[in-house]
């Protein structure tokens, strides 16, 4: 069996031609499938079109989340409850084309990958381009993760790989970064990402920065090297900047006054400060992990043949 997962919030207006592309495409890929639309706690019609979708095509089936868990738990409802064999992830605006899919499955099937992943190599949407960029440059230098730069959720992984992922619990989830670091053999497929056909983007920059700090604190030291680079420069300057104080007055120079012991508190109460922050960033993950609590909450599971 082939699964596709398509989270959705609020797509009233692009749900026909969604359902209607990855329905064409995954029937040409294979006759066994089931597509999991994750309602992510829509507030607006979307839930009553993917049931009306649902009519046409049999093998739709709808995980209703009791409210909005983001995107990354909407996924992991997806990959939690998928039966298939061959478990695909695409986003809901129709800017990860599932007229891919066939050749990402072909290349998992005669090419013997495990996961292989679509790389963008380039946006037509401007929007957000440049820093969208510049994070996944960056991410992939502090994380130590290999070929992970311009790759987003769209993606096929076999039934071993994805019965490794589901296996990693975390609340603070950031799936491009989990998939490549369960391993396996990984391949890419390089495509132009499309433009949103219709609404509005989902992934402001606040939220971007969100998922940004999720990914590069859940895998990666970096931070925690910036704040040991600090203080240790902060150490160098002041024991020099002691040493010439402790010459200046053995030769009898008198100092420069308040202006240097205020900078020096200053100086260091903002490294401090940095230092607070990186820790704070490090206590609150370490709290979330420790509630246990789920990771999304399922209010209504439309099955393909029944509604439980």
């Amino acid at each position: 069996m082939f699964s596709l997962i398509i989270p959705v919030y609020n797509e009233e207006g692009i749900i026909d031609e969604l359902a209607g592309r990855a329905v064409k495409t995954i029937e040409s890929v294979s006759p066994n499938y089931e597509i999991l639309f994750v309602n992510d706690g829509s507030t607006d019609s979307t839930l009553q079109k993917l049931i009306e979708v649902r009519k046409r095509f049999s093998r739709i089936k709808i995980i209703d989340l009791s409210k909005n868990f983001g995107h990354q738990a909407a996924f992991t409802a997806g990959l939690e409850l998928a039966m298939g064999n061959y478990v695909a992830m695409m986003d809901g605006d129709l800017q990860d084309p599932p007229e891919l899919l066939p050749e990402m499955y072909r290349m998992i099937k005669e090419e013997g990958f495990d996961i292989v992943s679509g790389k963008r190599n380039g946006r037509k949407s401007k929007r957000l381009r440049l820093i969208t960029n510049l994070f996944h440059s960056f991410f992939k230098k502090v994380a130590g993760i290999g070929e992970i730069e311009n790759t987003g959720n769209f993606s096929i992984m076999n039934r071993a790989a994805v019965n490794a992922l589901v296996q990693m619990k975390e609340s603070i989830r950031y799936l491009p970064g989990m998939r490549s670091f369960i391993g396996f053999r990984q391949g890419y497929v390089e495509y132009m990402r499309e433009d949103r056909l219709k609404g509005k983007p989902k992934m402001s920059l606040s939220k971007l920065m969100v998922l940004g700090a999720d990914a590069i604190f859940s895998f990666s030291k970096f931070p925690i090297k910036v704040c040991l680079f600090l203080g240790t420069l902060g150490t160098i300057i002041f024991f020099f900047a002691g040493i010439y104080a402790l010459i200046d007055k053995l030769f009898g120079h008198s100092l420069l006054g308040w202006s240097s012991t205020v900078l020096s508190i200053y100086f260091l109460g903002s490294i401090q400060l940095v230092f607070l922050g990186v820790m704070g960033e490090y206590v609150y993950r370490i709290y979330k992990e420790s509630q246990n609590r789920p990771i999304y909450l399922v209010k209504k599971f439309y099955d393909a043949e029944t509604e439980q």
